[in-house]
This record gives C-alpha cells, structure tokens and sequence, in this order.
C-alpha cells in the first residue's frame, strides 16, 4: 500500500512551500487508495513551538488536507531513536564520538583554510583512545568508505553520490535527540512510508538517509524532489516577496479552494487545466507530471483564481467568512437577512473577502463623499431633482422595480439623462462614484435608510 507523509519542523507558520508538498503528498495517497501521513519533527528544542504546531494543523485543515494517521510527535519517540541507535553501536556500524564542538570548528576552519570541503575527518571511527572523563558522546554513523550511493529520483531521475563525499554524520546529540537524518530515517522506516516526496533542498540529504537504512537492512522509499518555489523576481520565495504564510492568504480573504486549486498549478499539470475540483486533481495526479522546472509564485494569477471561486460559491456560505472582514471595518451588523443578496450583487466585481467587504462598507454605515466630489456631482440646479426624488421615494413600495420606476420618471420629468440623476444619488446614498446599478443597491440599502442619507446630504447642495 502506498504511503505517504508530511514532517514539517514547528518553527514557524505553515509556509507556501510546505503546504504544496503537502498537497502533492496527500494528492498521490489519495489517487493510489493509500495512506497520508502527519508528522511533527520537534526535535529542535529551541525553535519548536506549540503555536507554530497549532498554525500547521490550522493550515491543514483550512486547505482540507485531511491525514490518515498522526499527528506522531519525534518528541515522543526518543526512546525509539535511542534503541534504533545502540542496536548500530552492538553491531559496529555506528560509534561514540567523543569530539568537542570546539574541536570540530577548529578542524573545519583548517580545512577551509586549506581549500577542503568542511567535513567531520573520522577521528574517534576507530579510536582505541580513553574517552574523556565528564563528556557525553555523540553517536556517528560508519559511513561506507567506498562505492556509491544510487537512487532514482521520480523528478530528478538517477541521481549517484560518491560514499568519499560523505562523513559519518551524526545519528543522535549527546542531550539525547536525534539529529534530522537519523529520525526521519526511522520514523518513515516505522511508519511504513512507501514514498518520500519533499522539497529538492533535501536532495543532498538523500544519499546520508539511504546509507542508514542500508545498515538497517530496512527496505528503501520511493524519492520525489519537488523544484522549489520562486517569486515573480525569479529569487527564491522569502518573507520579502510578501504573503508566504498559508493562514495569511486566509485572513487577507482568499478561499481555501482557490489557494488549494493554486497550489496544485505550482509545479504540476494536468494538460492545460487551470481551474479543477479536489476530485478532479485526485484522478489527475500523476507524480510525472510534476515539473522538472521550479514554479513561479504569482499573486494576480491567485487572484484571479480566487475571483472565479468567489463568483462561484454559495453565498450562503460566504456569510460568516465575510463578517469577520465587515466588522474590522467598523460596519455594525444587526441584521444578516440582506448579507446573501448584497454578497450576490458585488462578489463578481471583486477578487478577495477583503475587498468583498470593502466594496460591502456603504450598505452598513454612512460613507462621506470626499469634497472634490460633491463640488462636482451636487450642483444647485441638481437639488429641486433630488428633492422631487426623495419625496416620491417616501411613499413608493420598497422593491427594486419601483425604485427603478421613479428614478426614470424623475430623470423625464426634469428632462435630463439618467447620469445626471443616478450619480448624484449614488453618491448622496453610498458616498461612492462606482457602485452596482443604484436601484438594486438604494433596496438593500432600505427604504429608511436610504431616505435619511438623502436628507443629510441635501445640505452639502449649495443654494440655488
């Protein structure tokens, strides 16, 4: 059965990088009927935090990256390591390394020095020296010290490293945790992961695991090295290039689907789809479709992606999601009866929540038109036209065909075109110069409303 996993460090967010090749990981458990995997490798005491756990699990489960089993903890499994680690030590493929921090800084500075690659030089592999009184022991792996280690990569292809350009890397620290090669190692050793698909940085540590499984005797996974992720710069993506964070695309207003759908287009194709279900990517994916090339992350194109799922989705749905963002704008909700209609009415003029609700701030508080604009729009021989307006809106039905009725008997009455007469109103009532077709906005505005907002700004009409 394939199996799969994701082992994220919790010392930070849940970054872009990241959640892709979790996706790509659940993505190829869920097409092949196997298993996804969550792991947390918190074996950096320093760095590791519970809130960065807590951010990638909300991560996860924001994008709808369900797992089978997990979350493990390394932290927990120490004891595990530390067995795995005295078997190798009884069978003369590992060894206490008794050299101090202190000492292998000095050795890899002469080696600088002398123009050689920095590299632990084996001094304790076959020491029959007295190990120093006070000092605990590193643990080393006997690396070959010949041959090559060969692997076939699913992107990269076959890919050999001399065993000569590998020292004994170190298994397990002296305060008793396990370095990262030794415990991925052994954790997907035990949890049965039949595939490791993981960023290309890890390539180099590819041929140092494989050596520790071959002193196991422990069969050897399936490696996918997926290319890394760039800005629009071309430079690899960072904090400077903005949102890296999955949860900031979450709070800025972006859909799950859309991020997701995005993620999936990062690094990976199904002919020239762009837009595609969780489903459909299921039946898609196929690892040798992943690009050989590193993918550019491109914020106007998740834009647009994310305007597609924003037209699309139920606006039921988009009710909760979006009130968070109105309330951040100091827009009073008392009432979600008109939230669906007006998410209906201006979801396809937008790209995000964020501004969702920016375009949504005039339908619940008073919005003041700049002075520029009402020197330009409320003119004096405009007044008696508004007056004659707001004296038929007062006693018509509030619907939507009314209101457009009296609004074009207005506009003939006074002999004018419906510019003249809809922007001034769309100004007095909204306080903006853009808004959808005035007569859907002044009903779900409301009667009452829209009339108070009239008479408040029949002051700003200079006298005749």
């Amino acid at each position: 059965m394939v199996k799969t996993r994701f082992a994220p460090s919790p010392t930070g967010y849940l970054h872009i990088g990241g959640a892709r090749t979790a996706l790509f990981s659940w993505a190829f458990a869920r097409k092949q009927g196997g298993k996804f995997v969550l792991r947390i490798e918190d074996t950096d005491r320093e760095r590791s935090t519970q809130p960065s756990v807590q951010a990638i699990l909300d991560g996860l489960a924001w994008l709808g990256l369900d797992y089978d089993e997990g979350p493990y903890y390394q932290m927990q499994r120490l004891d595990r390591y530390q067995q795995v680690a005295e078997q190798l030590l009884k069978q003369g493929l590992a060894y206490h390394c008794y050299a101090s921090r202190e000492e292998i800084d000095a050795l890899r500075e002469q080696q600088r020095a002398a123009g050689l690659k920095p590299r632990y030089d084996g001094r304790w592999r076959d020491s029959q020296q007295t190990p120093p009184a006070g000092v605990t022991p590193v643990v080393r792996l006997k690396t070959p010290l010949e041959g090559y280690v060969t692997f076939h990569d699913l992107v990269k292809g076959k890919i050999a490293v001399a065993n000569q350009e590998l020292d004994d890397l170190v298994l397990m620290r002296s305060d008793g945790t396990p370095t990262y090669n030794f415990g991925v190692v052994i954790d997907d050793l035990d949890m049965g992961v039949t595939h490791v698909i993981r960023g290309d940085d890890h390539v180099n540590n590819t041929p140092r695991q494989i050596n520790i499984l071959k002193a196991l005797g422990a069969p050897i996974p399936q490696y996918v090295h997926v290319t890394m992720i760039l800005g629009a710069d071309g430079e690899r993506l960072s904090k400077r290039h903005g949102a890296v964070s999955v949860l900031h695309y979450r709070d800025q207003g972006y859909l799950p689907e859309a991020l997701f759908n995005y993620l999936a287009r990062l690094g990976w194709s199904h002919g020239d789809e762009e837009i595609f279900s969780r489903e459909q990517l299921i039946e898609w994916f196929d690892l040798s479709a992943i690009s050989h090339s590193p993918a550019r992350f491109n914020e106007e194109k998740l834009a647009w992606l994310n305007a597609h799922y924003l037209k699309v989705a139920d606006d039921e749905r988009l009710v909760p999601l979006l009130l968070p963002f109105l309330q951040e704008r100091a827009c009073k909700i008392s009432n979600t009866d008109t939230l669906p209609k007006i998410i209906n009415l201006l979801k396809g003029r937008v790209s995000t929540l964020a501004e969702l609700a920016d375009a949504a701030i005039y339908f619940f508080r008073v919005v003041v038109p700049p002075q520029t604009l009402k020197v330009e729009h409320f003119k004096p021989e405009i007044r008696p036209v508004m007056v004659d307006l707001l004296d038929r809106f007062s006693v018509i039905d509030w619907q939507l065909e009314s209101i457009h009725t009296e609004i074009k008997q207005v506009v003939t009455r006074h002999g004018l075109k419906f510019p003249a007469v809809a922007m001034p109103l769309r100004l007095m009532v909204t306080g903006e110069v853009k808004t959808p077709a005035i007569d859907a906005v002044l009903a779900l505005i409301g009667q009452a409303e829209t009339l108070r907002r009239m008479r408040q700004q029949l002051e700003n009409f200079p006298a005749v």
